[in-house]
């Protein structure tokens, strides 16, 4: 089983895809915020965590590098509305380990996600 934390500061989008990925078998955490999310990587040793570039304390790149710092171990995706190439370009530069637009394509978050099971 897979572990995921969604990082995600809409409620419902949090929502959504904790539900979506717990329909699929994964093990789902989920933080509102940058601070949240790296106190909640620490608690519960996720595999993955989806990371809102938007977060409203710290945004999402400075969230990928406080994570990095103290779990090089998990893996990243950037989770945003910005879909250009450059985002993408970006986000892989920032340490992100993969990059996903919004709203999120279900089938291509599970074949990221299919390499970790």
């Amino acid at each position: 089983m897979t572990r995921v934390l969604v990082v995600e500061d809409s409620q419902d989008s949090r929502e959504a895809l904790q539900i979506l990925l717990e329909l699929e078998g994964h093990q789902v955490c989920v933080a509102a915020s940058g601070e949240d999310a790296v106190r909640a990587v620490t608690e519960s040793e996720p595999d993955w965590a989806l990371i809102d570039i938007g977060l409203p304390d710290i945004d999402g790149y400075e969230t990928a590098r406080r994570i990095r710092a103290g779990h090089r171990a998990v893996r990243l995706i950037a989770l945003t509305g910005h879909n250009r190439p450059e985002d993408r370009e970006r986000a892989l530069a920032e340490g992100f380990d993969a990059h996903l637009g919004k709203p999120v394509d279900p089938a291509r978050l599970f074949t990221i996600l299919g390499g970790s099971s």
